[in-house]
């Protein structure tokens, strides 16, 4: 007499769209809201401008670990790009806050970019997609070949976007009494860049074998 199966051990757990996108851009939403909560009037008050940085600094820390926690408790995992990217804000918001700087917290993003460009396009040429190791389990059904093609699309989309914040890093920032407006490119550019690029790659997830995931989950996965 065979033994019952168990199928509850076998169920995975259900990715959650919106949940996904508050993994990912929490702590920076968190930044942006205190930041302006605490940001003075006129910029030229220094004093109040690098507080507001700084608050807004452990806000975006804070963010990064319950967002973590967030991933761990409701999908059971936490991705490689998720650790990596969580331990750069702290490092580097913490010599934010040690050394009273926004410079780190403006570098994070272009060695976060810069990793990750790098890491892809070498795993491409040696013939290795690091993408599918990244990202785990979020594209299911896609082939080697869509796996290497996305891998390289992203890591090539990695370094323009590593230089893409450095221009605005240049231009925008606290010296210059701007820093906000590079804050607000990083909800109002970078996120919608990075939203268009993930639909743009649709056709091509379907063609390589995704046919069977649904698209919301082929998009919450970036």
């Amino acid at each position: 007499m065979s033994a019952p199966q168990n199928n509850s051990a076998v169920k995975p757990r259900k990715h959650s769209t919106w949940l996904n996108v508050v993994v990912d851009y929490g702590p920076v939403v968190a930044f942006f809201v205190v930041y302006k909560l605490y940001s003075p009037v006129h910029h030229e008050q220094a004093i109040a401008e690098v507080a507001a940085v700084i608050k807004g600094t452990m806000a975006f820390m804070i963010g990064a670990v319950v967002a973590l926690a967030i991933s761990l408790i409701k999908f059971g995992r936490v991705s490689p790009m998720l650790w990596l990217s969580t331990a750069l804000i702290l490092f580097f918001g913490g010599l934010t806050v040690f050394f009273q700087d926004s410079v780190w917290i403006q570098l994070k993003p272009t060695v976060i970019y810069l990793i990750f460009g790098v890491a892809l396009l070498v795993g491409w040429l040696r013939g290795r997609a690091l993408l599918k190791v990244l990202l785990e389990a979020a594209f299911e059904g896609l082939d080697d070949t869509g796996w290497m093609i996305l891998s390289r699309n992203w890591g090539w989309y990695f370094l323009v976007l590593a230089l893409l914040n450095e221009v605005l890093r240049h231009f925008f920032n606290f010296q210059h009494h701007n820093f906000g407006l590079w804050l607000q490119a990083k909800l109002y550019l970078f996120l919608p860049a990075s939203f268009l690029f993930t639909f743009a790659h649709i056709p091509l997830l379907l063609r390589h074998g995704l046919g069977d995931e649904p698209k919301e989950d082929a998009v919450s996965a970036e």
